[in-house]
């Protein structure tokens, strides 16, 4: 489990995921050399990431949440198969291994077409059924954080990291929009957030000091947004669910604005196709889930239906890294441990 410093850390970089240690560790009381010291080891042991994403309103992106079942023989090597692709993200293995949840990048103009939904998927074996659920809006997820990750700080020290990069500079950012000229610049950041200027810039092609414009330009517009990843069930989170609802169109506003504010959840959206509205939930054990949805969910009586989909495994979350690397480094660690 991660101590309070640990939290800490993590909760700062959910607030401004490009922090100097410097300024984390003042906040925190501690040496840059301590906070970067943690910072290494959460990233070799709890899979921490930060990322940069683009805003997919604003990128011209449209987000499908596909579910496939395939034949658990084949399960794995297709959600791994998902995983490399550059336009998919959350890639997960659910109920018993032999559904396949993802969310998949598409291009909204029409006219450009998705080879994935329409072309690959369709012609590749193994695959039983395939369901499609466009994303219609995201009310947690995305720049918003699951509480439970983000809960340490003081306000003083949240106060101390809200703060913009550009505010020790003389540049005021101006907000802007995405073009292609920022495609090198998210690939960067969607392999390392923290990547500093000048390894953006060796990326790109800029300076570092149009680096640093450009990134302050796009923060500033929402254009883009930094994540974090890390192993939830180093928070005490070792028991995941989606959960697939249909409510009533006219609670749905409702319904889901009330699900964003539930500790339990850290991704809560509408979407189309028989269910309407999707959510993942992050417990203890199953018995807290069982609490959950029996006394929170079971108290909204606009939901008319539930499904609840494990989660077996992370493949991919928000970046191209597999989240669940570190558990399984742990693991053989402790197997040659025992041996």
């Amino acid at each position: 489990m991660l101590d309070t410093l640990d939290r800490a850390l993590i909760h700062a970089l959910h607030i401004n995921g490009r922090a100097p240690f410097s300024q984390i560790a003042t906040a925190l009381g501690v040496s840059p050399q301590t906070i970067a010291r943690r910072y290494r080891r959460l990233r070799d042991e709890a899979s921490l990431r930060v990322v940069g994403l683009a805003d997919p309103h604003r990128a011209g992106q449209t987000q499908w949440l596909v579910r496939l079942t395939a034949a658990a023989s084949s399960a794995q090597d297709l959600a791994h198969a998902l995983a490399r692709r550059p336009d998919t993200s959350w890639v997960k293995l659910t109920s018993g291994g032999t559904e396949i949840v993802a969310v998949i990048h598409t291009p909204t103009d029409a006219a450009v077409g998705n080879s994935l939904l329409l072309r690959d998927i369709p012609r590749t074996n193994n695959i039983t059924a395939v369901s499609a659920h466009c994303l219609l809006h995201m009310y947690l997820g995305g720049p918003t954080t699951w509480r439970r990750s983000a809960n340490t700080l003081t306000e003083e020290q949240q106060r101390i990291f809200r703060s913009q990069d550009a505010a020790d500079t003389a540049y005021v950012a101006v907000p802007r929009q995405l073009s292609d000229s920022d495609a090198d610049l998210l690939v960067a950041l969607q392999k390392d957030g923290r990547a500093s200027h000048a390894e953006l810039a060796q990326a790109t092609g800029w300076s570092p000091v149009t680096v640093a414009r450009r990134l302050a330009d796009l923060q500033a517009g929402g254009a883009i947004f930094f994540d974090v990843e890390v192993d939830t069930g180093l928070l005490g989170a070792h028991t995941r669910a989606l959960l697939w609802m249909s409510v009533r169109p006219a609670q749905l506003e409702n319904v889901a604005t009330t699900l964003a504010g539930h500790d339990e959840l850290a991704f809560v959206a509408a979407t189309t196709g028989p269910t309407n509205l999707v959510a993942q939930a992050l417990c203890q054990d199953p018995a807290d889930l069982h609490h959950y949805l029996a006394h929170r969910l079971g108290s909204l009586d606009a939901i008319h239906t539930l499904e609840t989909s494990p989660v077996l495994q992370n493949v991919k979350a928000a970046s191209p890294m597999i989240t669940d690397l570190a558990r399984s480094r742990r693991s053989a660690a402790t197997t040659r441990a025992r041996s």
